[in-house]
């Protein structure tokens, strides 16, 4: 591809003209982003200037994902006072911008939106996604001992974005990706990328390509003959001997998407409200069926479908990973159990 035809959707933000870039955003939308928390964690908050901003940070606690799905939804209000029972869907689904989301981070989004595509549809999902401008923020170095982006491909931009930006040097290239971004971007006056910024972008990536290498040393394309193989592995005695169930990994995942639904009641009996909340699988009681069956008791089934859940049904119905490098099952968990030992140990046991 021709320099000149790459330069049309990129664009040029000096350093110096991020923060109003952010104030002219603010403007128009709530704008979250990356904000340095204590004991070198981050968080996604809302945010008015880039000053506010962290452009280098380690995954977030919790990853973008809560503004998509948030922990706590509220679904409907039903009243059973009338004659007939009446119910009114609800949806909080404000304009929302989601700024610095790193590539990882992207490709959890991607995941959860072919999920909630599926039929039955879920359209609480599907309209806040709607709603929300995503801007993507290139991680050019290796930022996170437990990241293990690479051996995921989750390292390199592949869209799911509305704009997104890297870092070179003094200025932003600015990817623009769809016609929302494309009116931000001329709204803002943004200049068109040069040749020469062009050939910097090349730059930074093929230096990030040095950087960013396969972390555990085991191809990827074994993984799944290691998964075919390990379902009575050694390595999951090991993990449910450890695991406490305290649902962090699964808490903080960029794709997790297993909830929970109650219906909760007014003192007065007659209204309410049904209400959505995160679950986890890796709780006792998350397989446990009327009758007392527990389909996944042991600790080492849970922590083994929870694994399988990220690298081997969603590549047989999705033909894709679902763990997306991050590390932060590994940085939260209690018991220290590690995604990178875990996928070696299944490996050299299996391939």
């Amino acid at each position: 591809m021709s320099a000149e035809v790459k330069s049309v959707n990129n664009h040029i933000l000096p350093h110096g003209e991020l923060d109003g870039f952010i104030r002219k955003l603010s403007k128009k939308m709530k704008v979250v982003a990356p904000v340095a928390k204590e004991a070198g964690n981050f968080a996604f908050q809302e945010v008015s200037g880039a000053s506010e901003i962290a452009l280098k940070y380690v995954p977030t606690v919790l990853p973008p994902k809560k503004y998509f799905m948030p922990q706590r939804e509220k679904m409907l209000d039903f009243d059973l006072t009338g004659a007939q029972p009446s119910d009114k869907a609800v949806i909080d689904a404000p304009e929302l911008a989601v700024f610095g989301a790193h590539t990882c981070d992207l490709a959890g989004i991607q995941c959860l939106n072919m999920v909630f595509s599926e039929r039955p549809r879920d359209y609480n999902y599907l309209l806040r996604k709607e709603k929300i401008f995503l801007i993507g923020m290139e991680c050019n170095d290796y930022c996170d001992e437990n990241a293990s982006c690479a051996l995921v491909n989750s390292h390199m931009p592949s869209g799911g974005y509305d704009l997104f930006f890297t870092d070179l040097g003094d200025r932003f290239m600015v990817h623009v990706n769809t016609q929302k971004a494309e009116e931000i971007v001329e709204e803002m006056g943004l200049a068109k990328a040069s040749p020469a910024d062009l050939a910097a972008l090349d730059k930074v990536r093929e230096r990030k390509r040095s950087v960013f290498r396969n972390e555990i040393g085991v191809d990827p394309r074994k993984l799944p003959e290691a998964f075919a193989k390990g379902e009575k592995s050694k390595v999951w005695e090991d993990l449910g001997a450890r695991c406490v169930s305290c649902g962090n990994c699964t808490n903080v995942c960029p794709t997790c998407y297993c909830f929970d639904m109650a219906d909760n009641v007014d003192l007065n009996m007659k209204t309410g409200s049904r209400n959505r909340t995160w679950d986890s699988c890796q709780f006792e009681t998350f397989a446990s069926v009327a009758g007392g069956e527990n389909f996944r008791e042991a600790r080492s089934e849970r922590q083994r479908h929870r694994y399988y859940r990220k690298f081997k049904y969603p590549l047989d119905k999705f033909y894709r990973f679902f763990c997306t490098g991050c590390g932060r099952c590994t940085r939260t968990c209690m018991a220290r159990i590690n995604l990178k030992e875990t996928l070696k140990g299944l490996a050299k046991e299996t391939v």
